[in-house]
């Protein structure tokens, strides 16, 4: 049960940075945990520091997600879920995470980091 914990903390950190560089664009349906852990999943070793490089499963979910997330309710939907599971594994390095989309082609218009206020994510 803590390994999924932990892959559920880890996807949903590097989804955060993935989803907040959806454009502005309109849609009703947020994002769920569950589509951020499941998404990231596969960024897992890479977070934790057992892989050093994200895998291609890693890049391709975040960017995934990244298409999901089309409105700023999603995005900080995704936020708000990152953090909380986030902060239940201490095993996730978050510098590395932080520049997980970077390694991966994605551009994030903020810093990632859990002092992020999911409130003013657009």
């Amino acid at each position: 049960m803590a390994v999924n914990s932990k892959a559920t903390a880890l996807v949903v950190l590097a989804a955060s940075f993935a989803v907040v560089l959806m454009a502005a664009w309109e849609a009703s349906a947020a994002v769920t945990c569950g589509q951020v852990g499941t998404s990231l999943a596969p960024c897992i070793p890479y977070a934790t520091g057992k892989a050093a490089t994200p895998s291609q499963g890693c890049c391709s979910g975040m960017k995934s997600l990244n298409a999901m997330a089309r409105t700023s309710a999603d995005r900080q939907a995704v936020c708000r879920c990152l953090k909380s599971l986030a902060g239940t594994v201490k095993s996730v390095k978050l510098g590395v995470v932080a520049g997980a989309p970077a390694k991966c082609g994605v551009s994030v218009p903020f810093p990632i980091s859990m002092s992020t206020d999911c409130n003013k994510v657009n």
